[in-house]
């Protein structure tokens, strides 16, 4: 294949990409009033229009994307997002109302986040919601600030979080944040939570508990009520981390496990634009005591229209500019009024079935660490490949020459050398036996030929990267005397 060239390589001095006659009527040399502006840009590439059209086409042609092929990153949720989606999000009174408008010219776009509010509430069965944070991230965040708050009301704001050794890397970036010391909870031969353990570990100093359910590992806290007992006992709140939801979806709720406060992805759950494609969103759910710190504005009913509401004495205040992601939220609320309560339920249903199809085909090839059953992701390890001398970077970079996307690796932590995957529900069975199929010729390659996977990718622009130098020493910006 060929490597494509930098736009700097193709560059050539006096090119340019448009023309215009001279002007037959006096020009205006002012018409930005004093702003200062500068005639040429040193070291600008100097194209034609065409190269630049091609450059990028080509270039686009390279990339990997949800819509191209199956995405399986375990604990992210890379589903499909539906076209209908986008298409609603382009109407003209959605994409051109301002977050500046007054309230009774918005009063559609209002309602449209109030519903998606008690939707939401009701698929997890919490209280109230705030749509505002942008990504998953800043809502555990904002969950965490809403728990310091409620607890220093109390004049109790306490000093320690505790998660279990599986958590999302976010999860203690959050706490810490917020001002909190982190304590780690090990995992059980289930990988769960031991309860007993869990017991002698939470104090009245502790101030939350953070838990992922289903968890990292893919495996249901099937005792998270009796968790939850022993944290509301000693005065503590339970975060759980939405970003598994797709789980759970009209099977069991959040709020019913005595689950305090929750963030959802609607980029990852309710299938709107993930990564590059976004923006996020991150809604915030909790049980009615923590429901007057949520962030200001919130939206409420009146007799005659919605307002945004923003006396409110013990919010936490704003943590984002006006009201979220409007576009994002409208493509969730479409999401879901496209599937109903019974579509919902049966996105979980087959992403659970997806999932198990995937591991009980790949057992016999690649270890599991944890044998209990699991719901929508399964992580295996390398372990058995090791034997060869072939590690999960190696299973990954040859994927790509199948022209797959790798699964999550090295995560969670407790699972060395591991291989996080999951399917989603939007997989159907071909494309599930593909990603099966080069699995298993994968690993009788490490057995038969190690050294085809320690070159891989083959297919691809470039070859195998260093990036351990390329994270240590980084070029940020082309030099033609490096390039030659």
């Amino acid at each position: 294949m060929i490597r494509e060239p930098l736009i700097f390589e193709i560059s050539d001095e006096g090119k340019r990409a448009f023309f215009l006659p001279e002007l037959d009527v006096p020009s205006k040399k002012n018409i930005l009033n004093g702003v200062p502006t500068r005639e040429k840009i040193e070291g600008f590439p100097q194209v034609s229009e065409v190269e630049i059209v091609r450059h990028f086409t080509r270039l686009s042609q390279t990339n990997y994307c949800i819509d191209l092929g199956f995405y399986p990153l375990g604990s992210c949720t890379m589903k499909y997002n539906p076209k209908i989606n986008e298409k609603i999000a382009t109407i003209e009174g959605f994409i051109f109302s301002h977050p500046f408008a007054p309230q009774d010219s918005v009063q559609g776009n209002l309602e449209i986040l109030k519903t998606t509010e008690e939707f939401m509430a009701e698929i997890t069965g919490m209280e109230a919601f705030s749509l505002q944070p942008s990504a998953g991230a800043q809502g555990e965040s904002v969950g965490m600030m809403l728990i310091r708050a409620c607890l220093e009301e109390r004049g109790d704001p306490r000093k320690t979080v505790l998660m279990p050794d599986s958590a999302h890397g976010t999860n203690p970036s959050s706490a810490h944040i917020c001002g909190y010391r982190v304590q780690e909870i090990k995992s059980n031969e289930q990988g769960t939570v031991d309860v007993n353990d869990f017991a002698r570990t939470m104090t009245e100093d502790v101030a939350a508990l953070m838990i992922t359910n289903p968890n990292t590992l893919g495996v249901f806290e099937a005792d998270i009520k009796k968790i939850a007992e022993i944290v509301h006992s000693k005065g503590g709140f339970v975060y759980m981390d939405g970003a598994n939801m797709n789980a759970l979806l009209g099977i069991c709720r959040p709020g019913d496990m005595d689950v305090d406060v929750i963030h959802l992805n609607l980029h990852k759950t309710f299938s709107t634009p993930h990564g590059g494609g976004g923006p996020g969103s991150g809604p915030v759910g909790v049980k009615r005591e923590l429901e007057p710190y949520l962030p200001v504005p919130v939206i409420e009913r009146g007799e005659n229209q919605y307002y945004l509401n923003f006396d409110r004495p013990k919010t936490i205040g704003r943590v984002r500019s006006h009201y979220g992601n409007f576009l994002v939220v409208l493509k969730a609320l479409a999401y879901i009024l496209s599937l109903g309560p019974k579509g919902l339920r049966k996105v979980s249903e087959i992403a659970v079935l997806n999932s198990n199809y995937i591991r009980k085909n790949l057992e016999k090839e690649y270890h599991l660490e944890y044998k209990a059953p699991t719901l929508h992701e399964c992580v295996f390890s390398d372990k058995f490949q090791k034997k060869h001398g072939v590690g999960n970077i190696d299973i990954a970079k040859r994927l790509i020459d199948f022209g797959l996307h790798p699964p999550t690796m090295s995560f969670p932590l407790i699972v060395h050398g591991a291989l996080m995957i999951e399917p989603t529900e939007t997989e159907s069975k071909r494309d599930l036996d593909l990603f099966v199929d080069a699995m298993k010729q994968i690993s009788r390659e490490a057995k038969e030929n190690p050294e085809v996977l320690k070159s891989a990718p083959h297919s691809t622009y470039l070859r195998r990267l260093d990036e351990t130098t390329a994270a240590r020493n980084p070029i940020l910006k082309w030099n033609k005397e490096i390039e030659e």
